[in-house]
């Protein structure tokens, strides 16, 4: 009797003990798995092009499978604000988008700085005005990436820093929008479609060094988009369609498939 009575205390002194243990180690792990999460930025943020957008966000055209919302989704973090809105620039982050930011926020993710550099009207003129105007126009929009955007950036991110101290600070890039030698019969011109993807390709350097500089993450999206850009016969990103804003943005596929997949793999 003496013995049973031994092994049963000792056996329920080792499930008190293991119970103490686990008990402070999983609230610590709940602790450490919370995450308050912003998702600021510009169109490509928002999910202009992917469709499915929530009508309560007006002009800012949230969609519901933009990579913020499916990044959400799959992580179930404690808080989500997603104040990212179409034809947004650095100044409109800096002037409607921080409030969301706080010392609690863990975890935040930008694409911004195409409008600034005024992506649409590039898009616009290559489109109705020909080669040479195109590549005017693209070689106006570097000369401003180069020279003014890393400025612009900058204050930003700097920004970014201040409201949300604690946070890691995602910085999502832009695709090229053409495959060159691609299966588009009609539209604008190889040469047109080559300085354009230049651009991008000098927005991925400015976005990347700037990110860099704040100690932010940085996704380069173009390779995921390699063999899905325009003319490429699997698409995901949108040519000229209807309505035109969600023209030259990533379709649903390419929210999910590109942004969301770069998203996942840094936060």
């Amino acid at each position: 009797m003496k013995l049973r009575r031994s092994l049963a205390l000792a056996a329920t002194a080792a499930v008190a003990i293991g119970v103490s243990a686990l008990g402070p180690a999983s609230a610590t792990a709940q602790e450490a798995a919370a995450v308050d999460y912003v998702a600021l930025g510009d169109s490509y943020s928002s999910g202009v092009g992917a469709g499915s957008y929530d009508e309560a966000s007006g002009d800012c055209r949230r969609s519901t499978v933009a990579y913020p919302e499916l990044w959400a989704a799959a992580n179930a973090p404690t808080s989500f604000a997603f104040p990212a809105c179409s034809g947004a620039t650095t100044a409109d982050v800096l002037d409607s988008q921080l409030g969301s930011l706080d010392a609690a926020t863990t975890l935040v993710s930008i694409s911004i700085g195409g409008n600034d550099a005024g992506f649409a009207d590039v898009m616009t003129t290559c489109v109705l005005q020909g080669t040479d105007a195109c590549l005017s126009a693209v070689g106006t929009a570097t000369s401003f990436i180069d020279a003014e955007l890393p400025g612009r950036l900058d204050t930003v991110y700097g920004a970014i820093s201040g409201g949300a101290p604690n946070a890691q600070v995602v910085v999502l890039g832009y695709p090229r929008i053409y495959q060159l030698d691609g299966d588009c019969a009609f539209g604008i011109s190889e040469e047109s479609r080559a300085a354009i993807n230049s651009a991008a390709d000098a927005l991925h350097d400015v976005t990347s060094a700037a990110a860099a500089g704040h100690g932010f993450a940085y996704g380069d999206v173009r390779p995921a988009f390699t063999g899905h850009e325009i003319c490429s016969g699997d698409e995901w990103l949108n040519s000229t369609t209807l309505p035109v804003v969600d023209s030259y943005h990533p379709n649903a596929a390419g929210q999910s498939g590109g942004y969301y997949a770069v998203m996942e793999s840094l936060a």
